[in-house]
């Protein structure tokens, strides 16, 4: 069974691997390994605020799961904006997923975050049922964005 801990600088190589798999089926995204590595850096500079843990086995990160704080007004506090989730095609339905969940939404809670969320692709059915199988629910929101080019 994988070993689930926070990430560290010198997982990068594995964590953008692990990101080429992930936005291989996100139908948003596209790879680019610089800007990925570049993600990864800014992410790993500041535990207080942003933690990626990762699922190591046999010296391999195996899976990842980032968070950020963000301030809800919703909430009058902090919510965890989860930002990437992916766990390798051979460890998919081994309990590794719900794992990096949990523990990055102990990492949450611990600073104060009240309430978890994050987006998934509409046509990724096996992560929809994933995430409701382990109790999150859908929204009425939609996410839009904008990019400044």
């Amino acid at each position: 069974m994988p070993v689930i801990r926070q990430a560290l600088f010198s997982d990068i190589d594995d964590l953008a691997l692990l990101l080429k798999e992930l936005f291989s089926i996100e139908a948003d995204f596209s790879f680019d390994e610089d800007r990925q590595r570049r993600g990864l850096a800014m992410m790993l500079e500041d535990s207080g605020t942003r933690c990626i843990v990762v699922a190591q086995s046999g010296g391999q990160a195996v899976g990842m799961c980032s968070a950020q704080l963000v301030v809800s007004t919703a909430e009058g506090g902090f919510s965890g904006l989860v930002e990437d989730m992916v766990v390798r095609p051979d460890y998919r339905g081994s309990g590794t997923g719900r794992r990096l969940l949990e523990a990055i939404g102990q990492w949450a809670t611990e600073r104060g975050a009240t309430r978890l969320q994050l987006l998934a692709d509409r046509h990724n059915a096996p992560a929809l049922d994933f995430y409701e199988h382990l109790g999150w629910g859908m929204t009425q929101l939609i996410c839009l964005h904008k990019k400044d080019e």
